[in-house]
């Protein structure tokens, strides 16, 4: 394989682990009502399990209330109990026209929870990111036997260390950004 296989190979695996994290960032609930908390809850629409995004329109009126409006009347009762039976923790208010969400005030032991929540997310994201580095740095050594040169073995490996950094940081600045979204009171 080529320097530049390594190094893009790489650099993809260390993507995915930054796009998958600010992923689940986003599905970890920080006091804000956000459409996307319920992007994980899927409901039996005549036979298959949809997201609720593709039974009905979901709106955020205000910072702490999810609006639900099933496009079918019969959509009603298995939207509500899939929300009830999901990871939520929240109760949804039926009113016959709209599925009302309103999303509670976070205490402090429950704001600790999430940063820790989101802390263990970002370690695991860092560590994708230190095996793309090492599986890179190992695939290269190994090419050392196959002809190639020391001194561009060392090159590319000072480019997947700047990769490395690179995707470290963005990671760090996912966390401490939504961080200071669950503890923003």
């Amino acid at each position: 394989m080529e320097v530049k296989e390594y190094l893009s190979n790489a650099e993809d695996a260390m993507e995915m682990a930054v796009a998958y994290l600010e992923d689940t960032l986003s599905h970890i609930r920080a006091g804000k009502a956000s459409a996307r908390l319920l992007d994980g809850i899927r409901v039996d629409y005549y036979g298959s399990m949809s997201p609720v995004s593709n039974v009905a329109n979901i709106s955020v009126p205000d910072a702490r209330t999810i609006a639900i409006i099933p496009w079918e009347k019969s959509m009603f009762k298995e939207i509500e109990k899939a929300i009830i039976n999901s990871d939520l923790g929240i109760t949804p208010e039926n009113n016959g026209e709209v599925i009302r969400i309103s999303i509670p005030p976070l205490t402090e032991d429950r704001r600790k929870q999430l940063v820790k929540q989101s802390k263990q997310e970002a370690e695991n994201a860092k560590v994708s990111v230190r095996n793309a580095r090492r599986d890179a740095i190992d695939g290269l050594k190994k090419e050392i036997k196959n002809g190639l040169s020391e001194d561009v073995e060392k090159d590319a490996e000072g480019s997947v260390q700047k990769l490395h950094d690179k995707y470290m940081k963005k990671i760090d600045a996912a966390f401490a950004e939504k961080e200071k979204e669950i503890l923003t009171v």
